[in-house]
């Protein structure tokens, strides 16, 4: 069975998200940060930067969240069904972790991004319900996790992003959302 290693307020729950969105069974192992169980040697042949999350699936050990994502859609996600689409599942959850969640988590870039990230969003949301049309992809795991931390955790006006709201909203009230990042 699949391990997914993580600890509280980590980027573990995204990983936890996608899993139970895809319906993968997956044991989680809950790491101490406290105490440093992610710097034990165990750990470390796992992820020897020691960070979480991790995955072992069989004989893979994989870490960084994005790079779980993508290879849970590739191995997974039966709509991953070409080059071209993996390519778009990628560039979205390349976005979100090198522009979207640095341009907005970072006080310091936060003036400068906001408009320029928020606006494309904005416009995608009023043509379609998710990042890449009408179905839930990795890539809404990547965005939207990201985009409902900003209400959770930086109190931000979105006001002028009514459709990323309702994006918000929408996903939010997914039932896997609610048992992993909804239950933090």
């Amino acid at each position: 069975m699949l391990k997914l290693y993580g600890a509280a307020r980590s980027r573990a729950s995204i990983v936890k998200w996608y899993l139970e969105e895809l319906e993968i069974p997956y044991e989680f192992v809950n790491l101490d940060m406290q105490s440093g169980e992610h710097r034990q040697p165990e750990y470390l042949k796992i992820n020897p930067i020691g960070k979480v999350p991790a995955i072992v699936d069989g004989d893979l050990k994989l870490w960084e969240s994005g790079a779980i994502l993508l290879y849970l859609a590739d191995k997974y996600d039966k709509s991953a069904t070409s080059a071209e689409k993996r390519a778009e599942y990628s560039q979205w959850v390349l976005f979100a972790n090198a522009s979207l969640g640095p341009g907005i988590f970072i006080e310091a870039n936060r003036e400068r991004e906001m408009s320029r990230l928020m606006t494309p969003l904005e416009e995608i949301f009023a043509k379609q319900p998710f990042v890449l049309g009408n179905e839930f992809t990795v890539a809404d795991a990547a965005v939207g996790s990201l985009l409902s931390y900003i209400p959770i955790m930086l109190k931000l006006d979105l006001s002028e992003y009514p459709h990323v709201l309702n994006y918000i909203k929408s996903i939010s009230e997914r039932p896997a959302f609610k048992n992993t990042i909804g239950a933090r």
